[in-house]
């Protein structure tokens, strides 16, 4: 843990290590440590929140949604395979941490320091074939004793499904959800590509409004289900699936524009010509 020397939040540096310039910056000497890193990043965050007019009007509230919006942005640099993107995003979701944990330190309700060690002590607790006398066989074996380690731990709510949060983005909600029946053994011992074509036939057969909003829900979560045997985030999957999408629509668009097409002005199956051609230029 870092030491703290003032409660300004300086840090103790090591002797042969500059001091930063006026904006943070080391200016000479080693590249830093982790700890000299995370030090100068924890300074940085107290400097902003007691200075800059806009940090001192935020509560956890008001962050909350910037930390989602980061995480998404993280997720996507991850899946991209673009190290420099990943390595950006990470700094921007720890500075959203740094800045939570900074307002539970001003209420007096906690610290960086304790939710490190928070996380360092419910890891070692998960971890009993590595720190304790468990053995195990393998990964699944491995996320069974998790579940089962979080159920006994305090503060949980009770009932299996009683920490899913309301607020997660469907697919992820479903995910959880059904990630919570199969800890209790309530699973497929198979992938149920059959569940996703058997709701897609009660589609077809549903009849009012409400049967369709019914079935259409049943689809989605059967696929869901699916990407989770599969071990496929389905929210990674969707977003990409998502973005091959509007990719294809542009190229498309861009095809039918050289050929002298103004795209919003042809018909649907000239369109679908032109998105069939764009498939093909871009091999996806």
């Amino acid at each position: 843990m870092l030491r703290r020397l003032q409660d300004d939040g300086l840090q103790e540096r090591p002797e042969g290590h500059a001091d930063p310039d006026r904006h943070g910056r080391p200016v000479a000497g080693e590249p830093p440590t982790a700890a000299e890193a995370v030090a100068r990043l924890d300074e940085l965050t107290r400097r902003l929140r007691r200075e800059c007019p806009w940090d001192r009007e935020q509560d956890e509230r008001s962050i909350v949604p910037h930390t989602v919006g980061e995480a998404y942005e993280l997720a996507a640099a991850a899946h991209s395979g673009d190290d420099a993107k990943l390595l950006d995003e990470l700094g921007d979701v720890l500075f959203q941490v740094h800045f939570l944990a900074l307002l539970l330190e001003e209420r007096g309700h906690g610290s960086l320091a304790e939710v490190a060690e928070h996380i360092h002590a419910k890891l070692v607790r998960r971890h009993p074939h590595i720190f304790g006398e468990v053995e195990v066989d393998g990964a699944g074996e491995v996320l069974r004793n998790w579940d089962q380690i979080k159920k006994g731990e305090p503060g949980r709510e009770p009932g299996i499904f009683g920490d899913v949060p309301e607020n997660l983005p469907g697919p992820l909600y479903a995910l959880k959800t059904q990630r919570r029946a199969a800890s209790t053994g309530f699973d497929f011992d198979h992938v149920p590509y059959d569940g996703v074509t058997g709701e897609l036939e009660e589609l077809e057969a549903a009849g009012s409004r409400e049967e369709r909003f019914h079935e259409v829900g049943d689809v989605l979560f059967a696929a869901v289900n699916v990407a989770r045997k599969l071990k496929v985030d389905p929210e990674l999957a969707l977003r990409a699936a998502s973005e091959r999408f509007q990719e294809r629509v542009e190229a498309a668009s861009e095809i039918a524009g050289r050929d002298g097409h103004e795209w919003d002005a042809l018909d649907t199956e000239a369109q679908l010509g032109y998105y069939a051609r764009a498939r093909i230029v871009l091999g996806k």
